[in-house]
C-alpha cells in the first residue's frame, strides 16, 4: 500500500513538472512573438524617421547651394564691373600718354632749334671773349697764365688770413668751454689722489755695527763674499766707507733679497757659506711673500678685483722697480686712482679704467728678464691672463705706440702723464734733460721768421719770439700749430708742452 502511494506521488510530481514546463514554454513563445512585433514596429518607425531626415537634409542642401550660387554670381558681377572700370581708366591713361608724347615731340623740336641758336651764340661769345682777352693782355701786359697766377696768389693770401682768424676764433671758443671742464676734472682727480713715492736707486747700503764685520763678510780668502754674490747675483762693494757695505745690481728684487739676507747674517753673527745659502733662501721666500702681499694691497687700495694670481705677483714685484727714480707700483696705483676719478667724471666704466691704469706698466716687472719694450711685454702678459680688449688696448696705447681709440685709453695716457709730470715724482738724468731742452729750441728755431726761442718751466713751455716784418699777427696762430705738430712728431715727453708765439713791434724815437 505504501509502495503504491509513493509511486502515485512520484507520478504526480513528474506530471506536475511536465505541465509546468509546457506552461512556461508557451508563455515564453508568446513573449518572443510580442517582442518581434514590437521590434518590427520600431524598425518601421526608424525608417520613416530616416526618410524624413533625409528629405530635410536635401532641402537644406538645396537652399545652401542656391545661396552660394547667388553670392558667387553677385561676386562675379562686382568683379566684372571693377574690371570694366579698370579698363576705362587704362584707356584714359593711354589717351593722356599719347597727348603727352605729342607734346614732348613738339618740345623736342623746339629745344633742337634753341640748341642750334645757343651754339651760334656760343661761337660768337668765344670770338668776343678772345678779342677781349687780347685787348686785356695788351692793356695789362700780362698773359692769361700770369694773370691766373697773380689772382691765385692774392686769393691764397686772403684765404690764409681768413683761415687764421677763423682758427683763432674757434680755438678761443673751444678753450673757453674745454679748459674749464678739463681743469676741473684734472684738479679734482689730483686732489682726491695722494700717493706716497719712494725713490730707489740701483744700489742699497747696509749699515754695519763696526768695521771688523767687513772682514767677517769677506771671509777667509773671500769665500763668504763669493758665496753671497753667487747666491744672490748681486755685487758687494766693500771699500773705505765707514761701517757700511754697498750692494749693487740692476735687479731690485735680487738686491732686496741680498740686503735682507746680509742684515740677518750680521745680526746672527754666524757667517759662512752654508749659513749664507740658508739665509738667502729664507730671505727669498720672505720677499716672495712680501711681493704677494704688496700686490694684494695694491688691488685693495685701488678697488680692482678678480685679477689672476700671477698678475698680482707681478704687481708686487713692481714695488722694487723704479723708473726715473719713481716707484713703479706707487705710480701704477696713483694712475689707477686718477683714472677711476676721471672716468667717473666723464661717465665711463670706472672699474675698467682703474684696471687699465693699474696694469698699464705691468711689463716693467719683468722687462729686465724678457726682451722688448715694457709696452709690448705688458700687452703679452695681459693677453696671456685674458684681460679684456679695452685693458689691452689701454696698455698698448699709453705711450702712443698705437693711436688711442677708446676713452679709457685716453684717460690712462693722461693719468700716466700727470703722475709722471708731477714735480718731484721723477728724477731725470741732467744730460738727457738738457738735450731735450736743446732739441725743443732747435725745432722752434728751424721755422722761418723765428728770431729766438726759449725753453722754460723745465721744458713744459717754449716761448718763441718772431720777426715782426716776417710774420704777421694772424700768421702766429698757424706758426704755433706747425711747431706743435713738429714737436709731437719728433719729441717724446711726458705731459704737454705749451707753445707760446710772441710778435712784438716797437716804435722808437728820441726827443732832442
Amino acid at each position: 500500500m505504501i509502495i503504491i502511494t509513493i509511486i502515485a506521488a512520484v507520478v504526480a510530481l513528474i506530471a506536475g513538472f511536465a505541465i509546468g514546463f509546457f506552461c512556461r514554454k508557451m508563455i515564453a513563445e508568446s513573449k518572443i512573438g510580442g517582442a518581434e512585433e514590437k521590434a518590427k514596429q520600431i524598425i518601421e518607425e526608424g525608417k520613416k524617421t530616416a526618410e524624413t531626415k533625409k528629405k530635410e537634409a536635401l532641402l537644406e542642401a538645396k537652399d545652401e547651394i542656391h545661396k552660394s550660387r547667388t553670392e558667387f554670381e553677385r561676386e562675379i558681377k562686382d568683379r566684372r564691373s571693377e574690371m570694366n572700370r579698370q579698363e576705362r581708366r587704362v584707356q584714359q591713361k593711354e589717351e593722356s600718354l599719347d597727348k603727352k608724347a605729342d607734346s614732348l615731340e613738339k618740345k623736342d623740336e623746339q629745344l633742337n632749334k634753341k640748341l642750334k641758336e645757343v651754339d651760334v651764340l656760343k661761337e660768337e661769345t668765344l670770338k668776343v671773349k678772345n678779342a677781349q682777352l687780347e685787348i686785356l693782355e695788351r692793356i695789362s701786359g700780362l698773359s692769361v697764365e700770369e694773370a691766373k697766377s697773380y689772382l691765385l696768389k692774392n686769393i691764397e693770401s686772403e684765404v690764409r688770413h681768413e683761415a687764421a682768424i677763423m682758427i683763432k676764433d674757434i680755438e678761443a671758443q673751444a678753450k673757453e668751454e674745454a679748459d674749464k671742464k678739463a681743469k676741473s676734472i684734472i684738479s679734482t682727480a689730483i686732489q682726491k689722489c695722494a700717493a706716497d713715492h719712494v725713490a730707489e736707486a740701483t744700489v742699497s747700503v747696509v749699515a754695519l755695527p763696526n768695521d771688523e764685520m767687513k772682514g767677517r763678510i769677506i771671509g777667509r780668502e773671500g769665500r763668504n763674499i763669493r758665496a753671497l754674490e753667487t747666491a744672490t747675483g748681486i755685487d758687494l762693494i766693500i771699500d773705505d766707507t765707514p761701517e757700511a757695505v754697498v750692494l749693487s745690481g740692476f735687479d731690485p728684487v735680487r738686491r732686496e733679497i741680498a740686503r735682507m739676507a746680509l742684515e740677518k747674517l750680521i745680526v746672527d753673527g754666524r757667517i759662512h757659506p752654508a749659513r749664507i745659502e740658508e739665509t738667502v733662501e729664507k730671505s727669498r721666500k720672505e720677499i716672495e711673500a712680501i711681493i704677494k702681499q704688496e700686490g694684494e694691497q695694491a688691488t685693495f687700495d685701488t678697488g680692482v678685483h678678480g685679477l689672476h694670481p700671477e698678475l698680482i705677483k707681478l704687481l708686487g714685484r713692481m714695488k722694487y722697480r723704479t723708473s726715473y727714480g719713481q716707484n713703479v707700483l706707487k705710480h701704477s696705483t696713483e694712475v689707477a686712482n686718477l683714472a677711476g676719478i676721471m672716468a667717473g667724471e666723464l661717465g665711463v666704466d670706472v672699474k675698467t679704467a682703474k684696471r687699465a691704469g693699474l696694469l698699464h706698466d705691468i711689463g716693467k716687472s719683468v722687462d729686465h728678464e724678457i726682451e722688448g719694450s715694457h709696452v709690448d711685454i705688458g700687452v703679452d702678459i695681459a693677453k696671456k691672463y685674458r684681460e679684456s680688449a679695452e685693458v689691452i688696448h689701454a696698455i698698448q696705447a699709453h705711450h702712443g705706440d698705437v693711436e688711442a681709440n677708446t676713452i679709457i685709453a685716453c684717460i690712462v695716457q693722461a693719468c700716466d702723464a700727470i703722475s709722471a709730470a708731477r714735480p718731484g715724482a721723477r728724477r731725470e738724468n741732467l744730460e738727457t734733460y738738457i738735450k731735450r731742452l736743446e732739441k725743443l729750441e732747435a725745432i722752434a728755431d728751424s721755422f722761418h721768421g723765428v728770431e729766438k726761442s726759449y725753453a722754460i718751466q723745465a721744458g713744459r713751455e717754449i716761448r718763441i719770439m718772431v720777426k715782426p716784418d716776417a710774420v704777421k699777427d694772424e700768421e702766429t696762430v698757424l706758426l704755433a700749430r706747425d711747431i706743435v705738430k713738429k714737436i709731437e712728431s719728433e719729441l717724446e715727453y711726458p705731459g704737454q708742452i705749451k707753445v707760446n708765439v710772441i710778435r712784438e713791434t716797437r716804435s722808437v724815437n728820441y726827443a732832442k
